[in-house]
């Protein structure tokens, strides 16, 4: 089954993110690869502010670890268009707004791990960095930064 044929049955929509609209852009491309700016924990209706650890659960932390893929996803979708298009997710970069002595950055970010596994099986296996930082922009709970590879 094609990723973007998962993501329907799973009755997720992922909507391309908007490109041109500031300094940065959401993702680029260089060749067959493509990085994600980092994407922060909130899409839509739901969003994760606050310290892991001290203001939020190891779960929610998790959930908003998930919705930051998604973000990457939609990033990733408005440089290539199709998400069939993915060969390979390469690496992730996962931050924890991470409150004092908290360590689990790894439970966290496996929130991102686990969906991308999942929905691009062995395609989806990647390399990737979970680090806690003393602050997230704005205060997200998680943010997270991406690269795949594509094909034409």
């Amino acid at each position: 089954m094609s990723v973007e044929a998962k993501l329907k049955a799973m009755g997720i929509e992922i909507q391309p993110a908007p490109l041109g609209q500031g300094k940065i852009e959401p993702a680029v491309r260089t060749g067959n690869l493509v990085f994600t700016s980092g994407q922060v924990s909130a899409r839509g209706g739901e969003t994760y502010i606050g310290k892991v650890g001290q203001d939020l659960t190891v779960e929610q932390g998790y959930a908003a670890a998930r919705i930051c893929a998604l973000n990457c996803l939609a990033a990733v979708k408005a440089v290539v268009g199709d998400l069939d298009k993915v060969t390979r997710v390469v690496k992730l970069l996962g931050m924890v707004n991470a409150g004092p002595d908290f360590t689990d950055t790894p439970g966290v970010i496996h929130g991102c791990t686990d969906f991308i596994n999942d929905l691009f099986g062995p395609a989806g296996r990647h390399a990737r960095s979970a680090v806690g930082l003393y602050q997230l922009p704005a205060n997200y709970a998680v943010e997270i930064e991406m690269i795949v590879e594509v094909r034409d």
